[in-house]
């Protein structure tokens, strides 16, 4: 896996929808693989990354959005915080990764990449 730095420039090359899909994407990814507990250290990862691409993407965002972003954000440095703890008990995995495809979904939806789609 590339760097911060690299994964950064690749990211912002894209438009804030787009932008927004590949959180979402992100938050998919860890739902599907919180299901595999040989994963850990991919969907840490995972969640790094997805608070980064918040960080990184906040900015250019309709200041209507900060606010579902910021949530986000907490969310993800909280299980980033007590990762041990929510990886080692399958109980509170398998609600991390309920609550990611809920999230992922949200993002979908808020990034307009559906609408473009229906068009």
């Amino acid at each position: 896996m590339g760097s911060w730095a690299d994964i950064r420039a690749r990211y912002m090359r894209d438009d804030v929808g787009t932008r927004l899909g590949g959180l979402a994407a992100n938050l998919l990814r860890i739902r599907s693989f919180a299901s595999h507990p040989d994963r850990c250290d991919v969907v840490s990862r995972l969640v790094r990354e997805s608070a980064l691409f918040i960080e990184w993407t906040a900015r250019d965002v309709d200041a209507s959005k900060l606010p579902t972003l910021a949530e986000l954000q907490r969310l993800l440095v909280q299980w980033h915080d007590d990762w041990q703890s929510i990886w080692e008990d399958v109980e509170s995995r398998t609600s991390m990764a309920v609550e990611a495809g809920e999230w992922s979904q949200r993002l979908l939806a808020m990034s307009g990449l559906l609408r473009e789609r229906d068009e």
